[in-house]
C-alpha cells in the first residue's frame, strides 16, 4: 500500500512556497501540514524501463495493526468544541503544553476508520518534527493539549483533517485516527521585530527601474551574486505595511532553500543583488509580489516587506 506522509502535508499560512509562483507541491508536516513549506523539487529524470534482470523493488513492510476502536471513538473517549475526540493513552511527565509556534518532535501512526494505515513514523523508525501551526487543524489543537512523553488516541473528523473529499492526491478521506506520542518540544524563537519603516520605504532606499526599493541593513562577506538559474539558502521574515508578520523562517527556525527563478517577481529580482552574508530589506510593490486582490488563497496583499539574509547559494 502507497502510504501518504501526513507530515509532508504542510499547511503554513504563508510559507516560502507561498512566494512561489508555481503550484505548491510539497512539502513539511501536513508541516503537517502545512504546512514547511520548499519550492516544489525539479521533475525526476526518467528511469529507463526495467529489464527481466533487474530485481523487482521489495514489498512494503506490512502496516501496523489498527486498534479495536478504529471505527468510532469510544464513549469514555473527550470531544472538544471543535468535534476533535481523544484519549490518553499514556499520561505525559509534566504539565507545560506546546504553543501554536513551537516545534514538535512526534511518533505518530494514522488509520482511516476501515483499519487502513497510510502514515507512520513509526514504522519507518525516524521522528517527525514539525511546528505545532504547519499540520492539519486536528493535530494543531490536539498538541497543544498534550504534554512531552503523553501518548493519545485521536479520532479527527474531516472537517479538521483533509476533508471528505480530498482535494490533495493520496490524502485519506473522512474521519481519521491517530495514535500521537509526543517526545519533545522546543519553544518557537521570538519573531524579529516589526521595522519601523515599514509603512513605506524611506528617502534613503535605493530604487530600481520596476519600482523595487531596498537597503542594506548588514554588508555581505561575497562578491557574487546569485544568478536567476541559482538555488539560495535565506532566512527571512515578512511585513504587510501594517506592520502584520505573515511569514518568517526564523520564526520556524529553518531556512528556506530555493530556486532564485521560483519566487515572486521582486523575490527574484532583490536576491540577484545581494551577495552572501548581507541583510537587506526590501520593500516590494504589490505588482511584483501577489497584487492588491490575490488570486492565491492566504497571499498576503499590497506592497509587502522583507528583511532577507542570503546564507548561502549555488
Amino acid at each position: 500500500m502507497k502510504r501518504f506522509s501526513l507530515v509532508l502535508v504542510a499547511m503554513f499560512a504563508v510559507p516560502l512556497t507561498a512566494c512561489d509562483q508555481k503550484p505548491a507541491s510539497q512539502a513539511t508536516a501536513d508541516a503537517p501540514v502545512s504546512v514547511s513549506v520548499k519550492p516544489a523539487p525539479p521533475p525526476p529524470t526518467p528511469e529507463p524501463a526495467a529489464t527481466p534482470q533487474q530485481p523487482a523493488e521489495p514489498a512494503e513492510p506490512a502496516g501496523l495493526p489498527a486498534p479495536p476502536d478504529v471505527a468510532a471513538p469510544p464513549a469514555d473517549a473527550q470531544k472538544t468544541a471543535s468535534g476533535l475526540a481523544f484519549k490518553v493513552l499514556t499520561p505525559g511527565k509534566d504539565k507545560a503544553h506546546p504553543g501554536p509556534d513551537d516545534k514538535v518532535t512526534v511518533h505518530y501512526t494514522g488509520w482511516t476508520t476501515d483499519g487502513k494505515m497510510f502514515d507512520s513514523s513509526t514504522l519507518r523508525g525516524e521522528p517527525a518534527s514539525f511546528p505545532v501551526g504547519g499540520v492539519i487543524k486536528g493535530w494543531t489543537e490536539a498538541l497543544q493539549l498534550m504534554s512531552k512523553g503523553e501518548k493519545r488516541r485521536l479520532w479527527i473528523p474531516g472537517a479538521l483533517a483533509y476533508g471528505d473529499k480530498p482535494a490533495q492526491p493520496g490524502a485519506p478521506a473522512g474521519m481519521l485516527v491517530f495514535d500521537v506520542e509526543l517526545l519533545d518540544f522546543a519553544a518557537a524563537p521570538k519573531p524579529p521585530p516589526v521595522p519601523k519603516d515599514v509603512k513605506a520605504p524611506p528617502k534613503s532606499a535605493t530604487k530600481t527601474a520596476s519600482g523595487l526599493a531596498y537597503q542594506v541593513l548588514q554588508k555581505g562577506t561575497g562578491t557574487e551574486h546569485p544568478k536567476p538559474t541559482s538555488r539560495v539558502t535565506v532566512h527571512y521574515t515578512g511585513w504587510t505595511t501594517d506592520g502584520k508578520m505573515f511569514d518568517s523562517s526564523i520564526v520556524r527556525d529553518e531556512p528556506a532553500t530555493f530556486p532564485v527563478g521560483g519566487v515572486i517577481k521582486g523575490w527574484t529580482e532583490g536576491v540577484q543583488l545581494m551577495v552572501k552574508g548581507e541583510k537587506a530589506r526590501f520593500w516590494i510593490p504589490a505588482d511584483l509580489a501577489y497584487g492588491d486582490k490575490p488570486t492565491r488563497p492566504g497571499a498576503p496583499a499590497g506592497m509587502l516587506v522583507f528583511d532577507i539574509e542570503l546564507i548561502d547559494f549555488r
